[in-house]
């Protein structure tokens, strides 16, 4: 069970489109390598069939993909079909996890406001039915609500500095019987509190608009009462699944244990939202990588996994780490992580670490795309996916994603007619010709310029959600 998000230092945010690139962004993708690129990328792209990518998104966006649901279950016996229509004897392993069900009913009405209010839940928000004064408590400290006095009434916080988590506890703890968090930008705000918590109030958010001509009137000194109402929220433990499929080295050099890839995706969506590009896209480029390498030589192992409860907080991805022996540890050298890789209406690719520092992942990389377009992918800082919990086991990871996020990003518009071909193409070619790098049979591999990190287990407080 994870604990709510009371103190937290975000990474790079996607949606606000920071990263700190060390090269130019990348160039559009080539319709055929480079005359200069080695034989060994050719094998790869020539292989590369992007229908099946695009077939396989088609499949899996037909309806929301919400861990712990049917709908889940159906699209892990798909995945695992695919792979075995490839060859490999697909895995699918289970693990259970506290799941939170969205309310069906969530109702904000204020007296002495006439303006439009379309409230929105955040997830892991309980029931309520509470009324009272609304009383304005800046960004939700402790020291503004004990200035605000919020005990039996419902405060109203602007989005800001702290947690939606932790200002939602700070109201509750100061007696507030409800909680109200209005944006600090403009558009809906859509946001998680991280985790079942006890201390929680009612809580919705509304949008910037809103909340400001509420916090005007009461700034005039005018009187302003709200009910709000929250039913059918729950929580529960569940089960969400992960799909295997292990292509072990044809050639172990001196019979030593060989070295272990990972290429890896999530198959689960939010609520409400098809997923094409999150991450239908990252899970089809890993069916197909799976299918363009399975018959080619390599002396290294590489594990193709599709995570389940990835949007719950990489809860698949954690599960699967966690259970890994130390030998397994200790030969794993890469992370592919391919998360949100084919929408038209993203930005540009980028690879992002967890640490924003360079490592085997973006090395193998940005020499692949510099071969294959003639410029490298830039790298920054980033966490919120499952190269997070390959990281934090020591693991060189990098997720591999477009920049600014899409405009209908967790959205139910996250459908396949967004999807872009030419971009599924240029990701495919790009990992698939950087883990065949590494991974293809040779006398001396080449070492590694950056050295592993530490083992170190850390709570995995990363997420595509805005929980801030």
């Amino acid at each position: 069970m994870k604990k709510p998000f009371l103190s937290l230092t975000l990474a790079t945010t996607l949606a606000l489109g920071g990263v700190s690139s060390t090269t130019a962004l990348a160039a559009p993708a080539h319709s055929s390598p480079s005359e200069k690129a080695p034989s060994t990328d050719k094998q790869i792209v020539k292989r590369i069939n992007v229908d099946k990518i695009y077939k396989n998104i088609e499949y899996l966006s037909q309806t929301p993909r919400v861990a712990g649901t049917e709908s889940e279950y159906k699209a892990v016996q798909f995945i695992k079909k695919q792979f075995k229509s490839y060859g490999y004897k697909a895995d699918i392993e289970e693990f259970q996890f506290l799941s939170y069900t969205d309310p069906d009913k969530v109702e904000l009405a204020f007296d002495g406001y006439d303006g439009e209010v379309q409230p929105k839940h955040l997830t892991y928000s309980v029931n309520g039915d509470v009324s009272g004064d609304v009383v304005y408590a800046g960004l939700g400290t402790l020291e503004e609500l004990e200035q605000a006095n919020v005990a039996g009434k419902i405060a109203l916080i602007q989005r800001g500095s702290l947690s939606f988590a932790e200002k939602v506890v700070n109201a509750a703890q100061k007696g507030a019987v409800g909680v109200i968090i209005y944006n600090n930008a403009e558009g809906d705000l859509n946001g998680t509190l991280g985790g079942v918590n006890d201390q929680y109030a009612p809580s919705v958010t509304i949008t910037k608009t809103a909340g400001e001509a509420v916090v005007a009137k009461l700034e005039n000194g005018e009187k302003v009462k709200a009910s709000l109402k929250i039913e059918g929220a729950s929580s529960g433990e569940k089960t969400s699944y992960n799909v295997v499929a292990t292509k072990k080295a044809t050639k172990n050099i001196k019979a030593k244990k060989s070295d272990i890839i990972y290429v890896t995706g999530h198959h689960d969506s939010v609520a409400g939202a098809p997923g094409a590009n999150d991450d239908a896209s990252g899970t089809s480029v890993t069916l197909e990588l799976a299918r363009v390498l399975k018959d080619l030589p390599t002396d290294t192992e590489i594990r193709f996994i599709t995570f389940g409860a990835e949007e719950n907080g990489l809860l698949g991805s954690q599960d699967y780490v966690d259970n890994l022996s130390e030998d397994e540890i200790n030969r794993s050298i890469a992370n592919f992580n391919l998360d949100m890789v084919g929408s038209r209406d993203a930005g540009d690719l980028i690879l992002l670490t967890n640490d924003g520092e360079p490592n085997l992942v973006t090395d193998l990389a940005q020499a692949s795309s510099k071969r294959l377009n003639g410029v490298a992918t830039p790298y920054g800082e980033g966490g919120r996916s499952d190269h997070v919990s390959f990281s934090e086991a020591g693991i060189p990871a990098a997720l591999f994603i477009h920049n600014p996020s899409e405009p209908w990003y967790h959205s139910p518009d996250d459908t396949i007619d967004k999807i872009s071909k030419e971009k599924l193409q240029d990701v495919a070619r790009i990992a698939g010709t950087a883990v065949y790098d590494q991974a293809k049979v040779q006398e001396k591999k080449p070492k590694p310029k950056h050295k592993k990190g530490k083992k170190q287990r850390m709570p995995h407080l990363h997420f595509k959600q805005d929980i801030r």
